[in-house]
């Protein structure tokens, strides 16, 4: 063999060789991104309170001019007085003026006392109460991933693209694409 053939022949050998080599190495090497399969949000809800007011009409009984109905009393006592003292005649009439007195005034007083229920007045006033609106916040994301032939999860915080960068076998989350 010649000087150039032999050249030839080991140059063939060197490449072949480096080839093989770095072909081996790539077959061995991890891969370069994990493949991602599933990704699930992860949520968290929070109430935030708020004061809600709002104008109401509220009723309210009278204040009362004559608690012991007074008026009541005497105005009845007075008509029933008047309308027994036309019943009857001598000791009749004036027990039928005495009975007319204290039912009419009894009735009188009845009368006001209804009356006075009834006396309502009406004001607004301003009524408060707490509500709470409810806020869905994304905080995360589940994502299940292939590297190779194995499978697994993990926990970002941005929602990752279809793969997810490797180096060195471990997972670059924050360069997720």
């Amino acid at each position: 063999m010649n000087k150039s053939m032999m050249t030839g022949v080991i140059a063939g050998a060197v490449a072949v060789t480096a080839i093989g080599g770095v072909a081996g190495y790539r077959a061995l090497a991890q891969p370069e991104f994990a493949e991602v399969l599933a990704v699930e949000p992860v949520t968290q809800t929070r109430k935030t309170p708020r004061e809600v007011c709002s104008d109401v009409v509220v009723n309210e009984q009278a204040p009362v001019k004559d608690p012991n109905r007074i008026a009541g009393t005497a105005a009845g006592a007075i008509a029933g007085g008047l309308l027994g003292s036309q019943i009857g005649g001598g000791t009749g009439r004036t027990v039928a003026t005495v009975a007319g007195a204290a039912a009419g005034g009894y009735a009188g007083n009845q009368i006001q006392k209804g009356m006075q229920e009834k006396d309502t007045v009406s004001r607004t006033e301003t009524r408060c109460k707490t509500v709470y609106d409810s806020h869905t916040d994304t905080i995360g994301y589940d994502v299940r991933y292939r590297l190779g032939k194995e499978e697994g999860q993990v926990r970002m915080e941005q929602r990752p693209g279809a793969r997810i960068p490797v180096t060195d076998g471990k997972l670059q989350l924050d360069a997720a694409s």
